[in-house]
């Protein structure tokens, strides 16, 4: 036996309206309609994961003499002293 709960959700008008037309469209009401949307995103390919972010690298001469990592202070000293910045 299938078990339903009844909830509320508060939907941005425009929102609704679109998937209301959908619905109807596909000749589904409201409901099946936000179920099967659920459904499909809870199992995509990818659901739960995170987009992969690509952080830009720079080429250099790596870490200067006298450079301690640890200091954050002395080390946004040194950056603020860098030409161009």
């Amino acid at each position: 036996m299938l078990c339903c709960m009844r909830t509320t959700l508060d939907i941005n008008d425009h929102l609704l309206a679109e998937a209301k037309s959908h619905a109807a469209l596909r000749g589904l009401s409201l409901k099946a309609f936000v179920e099967e949307a659920l459904r499909e995103r809870l199992h995509s390919r990818g659901a739960g994961r995170r987009a992969q972010v690509v952080l830009p690298t720079y080429s250099g001469a790596g870490l200067q003499p006298g450079v301690d990592l640890t200091d954050s202070v002395a080390l946004t000293e040194i950056m603020d002293a860098m030409p161009g910045r």
